[in-house]
């Protein structure tokens, strides 16, 4: 896979994403589905956008003892998504089942990444809220650490922290960067945050963008705006 613009339609119903997604007439964007719509709709919303054509992040973050993940990637693996997550603060050993769980018998399996910290999350309110008192790009650095050594595909960080996550993990060690938004648009409730020029120039290999495109008067527009910046 190589660079591609993922658009989270994190919309509350299948008609209002179809709706969205009727707008793209051309080429078929790389989609990410999140809690909010797969809670509404269930697994039939990833088949159907799968059967239009679409890539598809499942983005459901999971997080549990390593038993009841290991069974619910098996279940996700059935679903033909091309990416999904979890969290990489549920240790190592969670992430080791994940995989396992995910592997499909003939051995093919989506790609798996792990969530090191939150776009939302800063150094105060992870020191305040967490406990955490290291420094936050150190323990990014650290769960990336432990995804790569778990056996996963890459992890999902501030765009800031792409360029470094690759000189420790590699440079195939993917790097899916939510935070991204236009210069000249609103940062809304994140607090990392870059360009798409700017996530093009660090290193990301994704970026995750929602509402500069999902929110615009002009969607395809933005969404190309976006492949412009971050691909082209």
């Amino acid at each position: 896979m190589g660079k591609d613009v993922i658009i989270a339609c994190d919309f509350a119903s299948a008609e209002d994403t179809f709706r969205f997604l009727d707008k793209f007439t051309g080429k078929k964007p790389f989609v990410k589905i999140g809690m909010e719509l797969f809670y509404a709709e269930g697994p039939q919303i990833v088949r159907e956008i799968k059967k239009r054509g679409h890539k598809i992040f499942l983005d459901l973050k999971l997080h549990d003892i390593p038993n009841t993940v290991k069974k619910s990637m098996a279940v996700l693996s059935n679903l033909d998504v091309d990416i999904c997550n979890l969290h990489a603060s549920g240790t190592c050993r969670m992430m080791e089942a994940a995989l396992e769980g995910l592997t499909r018998p003939d051995g093919t399996r989506p790609l798996l990444i792990a969530v090191t910290q939150l776009t939302s999350t800063d150094q105060e309110s992870m020191e305040n809220d967490l406990l955490i008192k290291e420094p936050i790009d150190k323990v990014v650095m650290h769960y990336a650490h432990n995804a790569k050594k778990a056996g996963l595909d890459g992890v999902v960080c501030s765009p800031l922290e792409a360029g470094k996550v690759h000189e420790i993990c590699g440079s195939d060690f993917l790097t899916v960067t939510p935070g991204v938004r236009f210069a000249d648009g609103d940062i809304g409730d994140q607090k990392r945050v870059m360009t798409p020029a700017e996530a093009k120039k660090i290193g990301s290999d994704y970026i995750v963008v929602g509402r500069p495109i999902t929110a615009a008067d002009d969607p395809v527009a933005a969404y190309e705006r976006c492949i412009n910046e971050f691909v082209d």
